[in-house]
C-alpha cells in the first residue's frame, strides 16, 4: 500500500525529480536532501521507517511516499511508478551531489538525444578514508534515468534494462559508505539472502569447497586486479572483508537455498 504525503504535480518538459530511497535514515537524509535543492522535486521513497527520517525529510521540504519493501530492484521499480516525471535521478541517503554535478545533470537533460541514462561515478569514503582501490574507483552507477525507458532488474545488487543507450557523467557523487565494522557487518548480512538469491537464479552452484574458493578468489580479484593494494592497509582489510562476504557468506548460504534450508 502506498501513501502519498502530496498530489502528483503536473509533468512539464525535462521536469527532473530525485528519489531518495530510505529506510531508518534520520542520521542522514538532513544533508542528502539538502544537497540536492538544485533538482525540481525531492521524493523520499520510504520503506516503512520507525525513526524520524520522514519528519525530517518533510521538515526539508521533500515529498515522502511509503512503500512496503520487497526487495531492492522491485523499490526502486515502484518509485519510477509513482513519482512523475521526465527524469529521474536516484540517490542514496548516505550520498551528497555537489552543485556541479547538478549543473552537469541539468546540462545533460537537456541535450540528451537518444540517451536514455546516464552513469555517474561516485567517491567512496569507507571507514572514513577517500578508497581508490578495489573497485571502489570510479564505481559507476546507473543512476540518471529517463522514466518509461528504464526498469531495475535482480533482487539485490540491481541493474537497470535500458531502452536507449547510456552516457557517463564527470562529476561524483560523495558516497559516506560503511563508517564502520559493525556498519559494514549489519548491511552485508541484511544483503545476504538477495545477494544467494541472486547466485541461485543464476545456476550457480556451491560444493563444500565453493565458499573457501571463491572467498580466496573474490580476495586476489579486489586486492591484486582492481588494485586494492592502491590503499595499503586499508585496502588489504576492505578486501579481505569483502572476500569473506562474497565467497563464505552468499555461498555458503547458496548451499543453504539448494538443500532447502534457506532461512535467516
Amino acid at each position: 500500500m502506498m501513501e502519498d504525503d502530496t498530489s502528483m504535480q503536473s509533468v512539464t518538459r525535462n521536469l527532473l525529480a530525485v528519489i531518495v530511497l530510505t529506510k531508518n535514515e534520520e542520521r542522514h537524509i538532513g544533508p542528502c536532501l539538502d544537497s540536492l535543492t538544485w533538482s525540481d522535486r525531492r521524493v523520499v521513497f520510504d520503506s516503512l521507517s520507525t525513526d524520524r527520517t520522514c519528519e525530517i525529510a518533510r521538515a526539508c521540504g521533500a515529498e515522502v511516499i511509503q512503500y512496503l519493501f520487497s526487495d531492492f530492484a522491485s523499490q526502486r521499480n515502484a518509485a519510477l511508478e509513482a513519482v512523475e516525471a521526465d527524469w529521474i535521478f536516484f540517490v542514496d541517503a548516505d550520498e551528497r551531489a555537489t552543485p556541479a554535478l547538478g549543473q552537469e545533470i541539468r546540462s545533460a537533460i537537456e541535450k540528451a538525444g537518444n540517451v536514455s541514462g546516464w552513469y555517474v561515478p561516485r567517491d567512496n569514503y569507507l571507514f572514513g578514508q577517500l578508497t581508490r582501490g578495489a573497485g571502489y574507483w570510479p564505481d559507476h552507477q546507473m543512476r540518471l534515468l529517463r522514466r518509461g525507458y528504464a526498469r531495475y532488474e535482480r533482487p539485490a545488487s540491481e541493474i537497470v534494462e535500458l531502452e536507449g543507450q547510456s552516457g557517463y557523467l564527470k562529476n561524483p557523487l560523495i558516497h559516506y559508505n560503511y563508517e564502520s565494522i559493525a556498519q559494514f557487518h549489519a548491511k552485508q548480512q541484511a544483503r545476504i539472502d538477495f545477494e544467494a538469491m541472486n547466485l541461485y537464479q543464476q545456476k550457480a552452484k556451491s560444493k563444500f569447497y565453493t565458499p573457501y574458493y571463491m572467498t580466496l578468489k573474490h580476495f586476489w580479484w579486489r586486492f591484486g586486479t582492481l588494485k586494492g593494494y592502491r590503499d595499503g592497509w586499508h585496502g588489504l582489510r576492505l578486501s579481505i572483508l569483502l572476500a569473506y562476504y562474497f565467497g563464505y557468506r552468499y555461498y555458503g548460504r547458496l548451499a543453504q537455498l539448494y538443500r532447502g534450508k534457506f532461512d535467516r
